[in-house]
């Protein structure tokens, strides 16, 4: 083979190895295009899926299911004559992750309180009496607002204590803005301002601090039992739609009088609460 055509032969296997090479990274860029639609779209799913499970509670708009105060205080939701599984909420409005939870699954309970499907007891009471200031003012302040707010209105008002949650650490729940968030609600009255400004309901609520710490051996918030069992806080309290399978799943029960309607009312002595967090 002469010397022009050897020449000729590596022009043209460069040439080949050239082309290879290019179809090659031409494929290696094609793969990362689709790669990256692939991601994106899985992101786009995962932030989607985040925000329809976020926005449950805010959303609610429905009707709510009758709310009347029993003798110590809790507050029962039912629909009337409902036959439905029991809910019992023990809550701390300054415990952020009961605001994540009214956040979650909040709406959830709600809906299914106004349909019958479940009867709901709320306890909001005072787990941060130990702790060091302001946490501990703002639990107290804020039991005791919602202690003083009217039954036909203390869901409404139990949400625009959540919506209004300091930071933990930061001074919040003042006698004066829990007294404006009444008067937005449309039940500023004389006697609801005395409660308020005066404490009058911290018997109540060291009577139903006792009752969640002692009797109900709560030591965390938020606690919930459905039909007398603890309800798990990751898997189902903080996940709607595993919340509304269980209630769903739960056979109904009679609404008993709490234990505590007819006791006295004595400050709680029981060792500091470690919050759930």
């Amino acid at each position: 083979m002469s010397k022009a055509a050897r020449q000729r032969s590596a022009r043209e296997r460069l040439a080949e190895e050239r082309k290879k090479q290019a179809q090659k990274q031409q494929r290696m860029r094609r793969l990362m295009i689709t790669l990256s639609g692939l991601v994106v779209v899985a992101l786009a799913v995962v932030i989607t899926v985040y925000f329809v499970n976020k926005k449950d509670a805010g959303s609610y708009t429905g009707a709510l299911a009758p709310t009347t105060r029993q003798a110590d205080g809790a507050i029962l939701a039912s629909k009337p004559g409902a036959k439905a599984p029991k809910l019992e909420l023990f809550e701390d409005f300054q415990c952020p992750i009961c605001h994540e939870f009214e956040k979650s699954s909040g709406a959830t309970i709600k809906r299914l309180a106004a349909e019958g499907k479940v009867n709901v007891l709320y306890y909001p009471f005072w787990l941060f009496k130990q702790q060091a200031e302001p946490i501990k003012g703002n639990s107290q302040r804020a039991a005791n607002a919602a202690l003083c707010a009217p039954a036909d209105k203390w869901i409404q008002y139990h949400d625009a204590i959540y919506k209004h949650q300091p930071a933990e650490g930061s001074n919040g729940f003042s006698n004066k803005d829990l007294i404006g968030w009444a008067k937005d609600l449309g039940f500023d009255t004389p006697q609801f301002e005395q409660c308020v400004n005066g404490g009058q309901k911290q018997s109540q609520i060291d009577s139903m601090t006792n009752y969640a710490e002692q009797t109900r051996q709560v030591t965390g918030t938020p606690t919930v039992f459905l039909n007398g069992q603890s309800v798990d806080l990751n898997s189902t309290l903080l996940n709607a739609k595993n919340l509304e399978k269980a209630i769903l799943a739960a056979k109904p029960v009679d609404i008993a009088p709490s234990p505590t309607a007819s006791g006295s009312a004595t400050p709680s002595t029981s060792p500091s609460a470690t919050p759930k967090k």
